[in-house]
């Protein structure tokens, strides 16, 4: 049985070893799954902006087609100021200068805010496409350092394998399945001693007889606590089995003090 203990106890190291590694190679894609899902809201803000920067460049050409247009007709009603004859005449064209002039002002001030809006625009477009050309490139090399990493853990993970299956040829199945559990599930530790009366694994005191049957080592017998793997480990502190041993004589006094009142 002592031959079983040791050949689990290298086991459990191999297990554990192997279980870390398959949690980081499946966490390697999801790091690069982040960066790139990142780089591509970057980059469709980008086109967002960029058409919003066309849009812009197109209106502001036509605030300054309307301009031009607007400085046209003023300049001609002005021309025209020489040739009136009549009060009625001058008072029409007068308000229609106004309107133009008016017209005129309300466009230059539009142009100037379509112009600064747009500087600013170009300009952040700029700042994003510097940044995007540098998080591609972080990417493209996060993305072959992984790969680097993943294939030196698959082959880390491979020699894993192969020490497992030169260990575990002749173990008993069930025990194995059991045993691989309780890796998974208790952080790496799958078989521990009995130091003291105690689990070491979970530090609960176990019932002495418990503890003297996995003294004897005639079966593999598991913490009913934490589930775990037990042997016995020598040199439990005298005092330490007296408070144990007078403990389970309690439990049983208890137990029969029980039975005799269900029997009442």
């Amino acid at each position: 049985m002592e031959a079983t203990f040791e050949k689990l106890r290298t086991l459990q190291d191999i297990l554990y070893a192997k279980f870390k590694l398959e949690k980081e190679i499946n966490e390697i894609p999801k790091a690069l799954v982040t960066k790139t899902e990142v780089l591509n809201r970057a980059k469709k803000a980008f086109i967002e902006r960029n058409e919003a920067g066309e849009q812009g460049k197109a209106k502001l050409r036509r605030l300054t087609l309307e301009l031009t247009d607007a400085t046209k007709k003023r300049e001609g009603f002005e021309k025209q100021m020489d040739l009136i004859k009549t009060q009625k005449e001058y008072e029409a064209l007068d308000k229609e200068i106004r309107d133009a002039t008016e017209r005129e002002q309300t466009l230059r001030k539009d142009i100037q805010k379509e112009e600064r809006d747009l500087e600013e625009l170009l300009g952040t477009l700029e700042k994003q496409e510097r940044q995007i050309a540098l998080d591609e490139e972080e990417l493209k090399e996060e993305g072959e350092k992984i790969q680097a990493e993943g294939t030196s853990k698959k082959d880390h993970h491979a020699e894993l394998v192969a020490q497992e299956k030169g260990i575990t040829p002749g173990m008993d199945e069930d025990i194995l399945f059991k045993f691989e559990r309780i890796i998974r599930n208790k952080e790496g530790l799958g078989i521990v001693p009995i130091v003291n009366g105690c689990c070491s694994g979970c530090h609960i005191i176990l019932p002495m007889q418990f503890v003297n049957e996995v003294r004897n080592q005639d079966k593999i017998r598991f913490c009913p606590y934490c589930s775990r793997i037990l042997y016995f480990q020598s040199g439990m502190d005298p005092a330490k089995r007296d408070q144990i041993e007078a403990g389970s004589l309690a439990e049983l006094v208890d137990e029969e003090e029980e039975a005799d009142s269900d029997e009442e």
